[in-house]
């Protein structure tokens, strides 16, 4: 079935309950001009260099072939192979060839060859239709290589002079810190920036400014970097060569960052690190061949005396091998430096983390600055907090040794807590996600897990999970895991839900269709496999957290807690939302640090014909469920506790390092697991199937 069947559901109106509350949002009104931009497909060759090489190469070539081509034009490139320009380029419709040379290290330069090619007309008429609701544009995705959506021709011309000035990351900007320190230990530090990403949104488009913050190498002496990743307060004070644990931890640190030497004057030649010796610089030896054609083996400390006179201060200490392995090229410590602007994408330490979150916690009237728009919203009256002390529980645990329990009479919380007519009926809720290995771990799986609501509160939930494929995003078992989630469902409560409802995290707005219409299908598939004509109604919703949308009260009597947050239960589906497509904004938690960030939610899918009113209501419900804290979360349950299943899941996979005789290095395909060991280890033991192990 073609992926353009699946049609996302239009927005069924806009939500009316609750108390009206004036907001601010970080998103900015962009005038779009109606015209016709011109894209030209680029390509570089030698190909994959890094973006930030890329547009070196354009910018180089606008300038030299001003005259020629480009004259008046400012042309906008996305890093990749988009080039845009409001008007034609004289050049010939097979493309044009152009020879562009960088200079390179040492005085010696680099020459590139750049092919451009017109691909299509790109009509800004159209973006002003869709955003009226005149047409229906084509999915966004604004990480493809080559786009003839217009948004995507908005983000490139916004994005451009910044990625020019600072160093990108993502889709957030970022400058190496000057007037102020944030060091988080380990040689890192954190360097503050600025989101920008934009988007449509009702009659107009948008531009999304938020404050952002990540964590970057610092710019320093390679000796100094593994002083502070050692905890070594003193180098002079280590006279010996570094215990096996203590290289074992640096190389696990400094493998694949950008060094430069420092033993060549201005010449600083970069090299990537691909090991640390296990031998220090004076045991160290290479292959040297001599002027007569001579190999003679010399020692890393040799060498540079001989070469550079350069007496060694810790020959002592082992050396960096970089470039390719196989060449064995060795420096020593002592003349390398730490490349600026490297982020750092290995997972921050517990202390780290901490650190970070102090450094970055903004209030939200701190945040006021990026405010420009104000939007009509609905808020429940509760602040999303409740205190245990005193009071009964619905439904208690069994315990099999002694108890006295009392409980509330069931028609008083049926009556307060189930009015909603979607519980009037069987309704299962499923909540899934998917975790990825860290980044530039391409070995680890990525762990897909799903949770399914057992009873009619919902409170009770039963897990599955899976291993699959690294970095692969779409649940390739999913049918599977909600066979079984609908069966243990039939057996707890003697009924079949008439209803699913299914909450995926984890998905981005690129990955919509891709998503939907995989998922879709495998959940359908799961009901066909148990009864032939049983076709339950399913609502699929995308929740999204990674986003830099924030809401801000106008007036500061509504603001709560010492953060002056937006009160628990705030709902946007108007001004900043998709023109037409059902999706809103809630902010379900009370902030208690930092500025709180609303949950994004996207319906791909709804056969239950929901309203806004319903969902949003139900949505906000499901976050007070959360059994681990007396306060509404942020996300709802079932969701959450699919981020918890897989998040633990992780832990069973066992990482093995093992020491080579060079370095360390991780062994063999997926820690030396084949495939059918890596999905048991994930495998949930019959006694726990029935049972919130997760929570």
């Amino acid at each position: 079935m073609p992926q353009t069947l699946f049609t996302l559901p239009r927005r069924p109106g806009y939500g009316s309950i609750g108390k009206p509350i004036k907001l601010l949002a970080n998103c900015f009104q962009v005038e779009i001009p109606k015209i016709d931009v011109y894209l030209y497909e680029v390509d570089i060759k030698p190909e994959k260099c890094p973006r930030r090489v890329n547009r070196e190469v354009v910018d180089s070539m606008v300038q030299h072939f001003k005259v020629t081509i480009f004259g008046d034009r400012m042309p906008v490139y996305d890093g990749k192979r988009s080039l845009y320009t409001a008007s034609p380029l004289p050049v010939a419709t097979s493309g044009v060839d152009l020879d562009v040379t960088l200079p390179g290290e040492g005085g010696k330069d680099r020459p590139f060859k750049v092919s451009i090619r017109f691909v299509s007309l790109v009509s800004w008429h159209l973006l002003h239709e869709a955003l009226t609701g005149r047409s229906v544009p084509e999915p966004l995705d604004l990480d493809k290589p080559l786009s003839t959506n217009p948004v995507h021709a908005v983000d490139v011309v916004l994005r451009h002079l910044p990625s020019m000035k600072y160093t990108p990351v993502g889709r957030s900007f970022f400058s190496s810190p000057e007037g102020y320190d944030h060091p988080l230990g380990g040689g890192r530090e954190v360097w503050f920036g600025f989101h920008q990403s934009v988007r449509p949104a009702m009659w107009k488009m948008m531009l999304n400014i938020d404050v952002s913050a990540t964590a970057f190498y610092k710019a320093q002496p390679v000796i100094q970097f593994m002083c502070e990743v050692l905890d070594i307060h003193n180098m002079d004070e280590q006279p010996r060569s570094l215990p096996d644990s203590h290289r074992v931890k640096f190389t696990k640190e400094i493998k694949g960052l950008k060094v430069e030497v420092t033993h060549c004057g201005s010449m600083r030649r970069k090299y990537r690190v691909c090991n640390v010796t296990r031998r220090p610089a004076s045991l160290q030896t290479f292959p040297l061949q001599l002027e007569n054609g001579q190999t003679v083996e010399r020692t890393v400390a040799q060498y540079f005396r001989e070469k550079y006179n350069l007496q060694l201060k810790y020959p002592h200490l082992p050396c960096l091998q970089v470039g390719q392995e196989q060449k064995h090229t060795y420096l020593p410590l002592e003349v390398c430096n730490i490349v600026p602007g490297q982020r750092c994408i290995k997972k921050l330490t517990d202390n780290q983390t901490s650190t970070m979150i102090k450094a970055t916690a903004r209030s939200a009237p701190d945040r006021q600055e990026e405010i420009s728009r104000l939007n009509r919203t609905v808020a429940t009256p509760s602040h999303g907090v409740w205190d245990m002390r005193g009071k009964q529980f619905h439904t208690g645990v069994e315990i099999k040794m002694w108890a006295i329990a009392c409980f509330a009479t069931q028609r008083q919380c049926r009556e307060e807590i189930l009015k909603p007519s979607v519980f009037q009926q069987p309704i299962i809720f499923l909540g899934a996600d998917v975790t990825h290995p860290p980044a530039g771990d391409g070995k680890k799986p990525s762990i897909a897990a799903v949770v399914g609501s057992m009873d009619a509160h919902p409170s009770r939930y039963c897990a599955t999970v899976r291993v699959q494929r690294p970095r692969q995003e779409v649940i390739q078992d999913l049918a599977s895991m909600v066979r079984e989630l609908l069966i243990q469902f039939y057996k707890s409560t003697r009924y079949k839900p008439t209803r699913i409802i299914f909450y995926r995290d984890g998905v981005s707005e690129g990955q919509f269709r891709q998503v939907l219409h995989y998922e879709l299908l495998a959940i359908r598939e799961a009901c066909i496999s148990l009864e032939k004509e049983y076709q339950p109604g399913i609502t699929f919703i995308v929740v999204q957290k990674r986003h830099h949308t924030r809401l801000f009260c106008a007036d500061r009597n509504e603001r709560v807690g010492r953060s002056g947050n937006i009160p628990a239960g705030t709902t946007v589906d108007t001004d900043i939302t998709h023109p037409y497509e059902f999706d809103f904004y809630l902010c379900s938690h009370a902030g208690i640090q930092g500025t709180s960030r609303p949950s994004h939610y996207h319906v791909l899918w709804d056969d239950n014909c929901f309203t806004a009113d319903e969902f949003q209501l139900l949505t906000y419900q499901l976050c007070h469920t959360y059994v681990r804290c007396t306060r509404s979360v942020s996300i709802p349950a079932p969701a959450y506790y699919a981020h918890l299943v897989a998040f633990r899941a992780r832990y069973h996979l066992v990482d093995k390092e093992h020491d080579s005789a060079e370095g360390s290095h991780i062994s063999g395909q997926s820690n030396g697991r084949d495939p059918q060991a890596l999905a048991k280890a994930v495998q949930i033991h019959h006694d726990t199937l029935r049972t919130m192990y997760f929570a």
